[in-house]
């Protein structure tokens, strides 16, 4: 798949059409079949007790693979989450980043489909698994 759009362009149009949320997240990389996000974990992220909460976990799920589409048809802001389940495997450490390894399997003219694995800095082992379904708008 072309990329349409790199990193420093998923993140100025992050700025531009979500700025509620831009500060959150960094693009890594962009990967042969996604992209890699980090959010740095902050206090706002965690619940009581101290770990990443799962509302936390899936925004960055879901913005990871919302980037990796848009890094292959461009910018669409009104591409939209039609589904998600996320498997919390682990808990995650509630200091440093976490990183949300976005692998899209499906990218068709109506529907996106990928897989996010979520790891913790200095975990080995993935902390939580998401599918998600985009819908994308017709073309123009």
């Amino acid at each position: 798949m072309d990329i349409k759009l790199d990193a420093a362009a998923l993140e100025a149009f992050l700025r531009a059409e979500f700025p509620q949320v831009a500060g959150e997240y960094t693009v890594d990389r962009l990967t042969e079949d996604g992209l890699v996000l980090r959010m740095d974990v902050a206090e706002r992220h965690l619940r009581p007790g101290g770990t990443v909460s799962g509302p936390a976990m899936f925004s960055l799920a879901d913005v990871a693979l919302y980037l990796a589409i848009l890094s292959r048809i461009g910018p669409q802001a009104l591409a939209v989450t039609t589904n998600c389940a996320i498997d919390f495997m682990r808990k995650p450490a509630a200091e440093g980043s976490m990183t949300a390894e976005a692998r899209l399997l499906k990218l068709g003219r109506v529907l996106a489909v990928g897989d996010v694995l979520l790891r913790s800095d200095g975990q080995a082992a993935p902390v939580a698994r998401a599918s998600l379904t985009y819908s994308i708008p017709p073309a123009a």
